[in-house]
């Protein structure tokens, strides 16, 4: 599962990363589909999911973020379509994903990771959800993500 070698289903790790007082998120605009999504990606033989995640932040924004505590702050199973990739098809599958919420400077320089994303920028956090231009993840997974964030005094 950790290795995208399990073509039937793989571990991700993404993060919701957020403001120091909890009104931002950032999300990036990645080049595979036109929507504003949350940072991650894919496991890749690592088993530290939360080194997955901070790496995935720091390559896919240029911002250090740091875990607000070590618990997982959700789990998702993300069906996946089938779809190219840099010339390659890749078969519907599963991400057995894991989301971490981090603290980034929203003052911090920020910058796009051309060969994956076209932008980056913070949102509100009703922006967030509102930026996003698919249902599922709108609906069912950053609303969630806030909701936890709004209610919660652990994180």
């Amino acid at each position: 599962l950790y290795s995208r070698g399990n073509a039937s289903a793989h571990l991700t790790a993404s993060a919701w990363v957020v403001s120091p007082d909890r009104s931002r998120v950032l999300l990036a605009s990645p080049n595979l589909y036109d929507s504003w999504a949350w940072l991650g990606g894919h496991a890749d033989g690592e088993r530290d999911l939360l080194a997955v995640a901070l790496r995935e932040v720091r390559e896919e924004s240029g911002v250090s973020a740091v875990p607000v505590c070590d618990q997982l702050f959700s789990v998702e199973i993300l069906p996946v379509s089938g779809h190219e990739k840099r010339g390659e098809y890749v078969s519907s599958h599963l991400h057995m994903n894991v989301t971490f919420l981090l603290e980034a400077n929203p003052s911090a320089p920020i910058r796009s990771k051309p060969d994956e994303n076209s932008r980056v920028a913070w949102f509100t956090l009703d922006g967030a959800v509102a930026a996003s231009s698919e249902p599922w993840m709108r609906d069912r997974i950053y609303r969630k993500l806030n909701e936890k964030l709004r209610k919660s005094s652990n994180f």
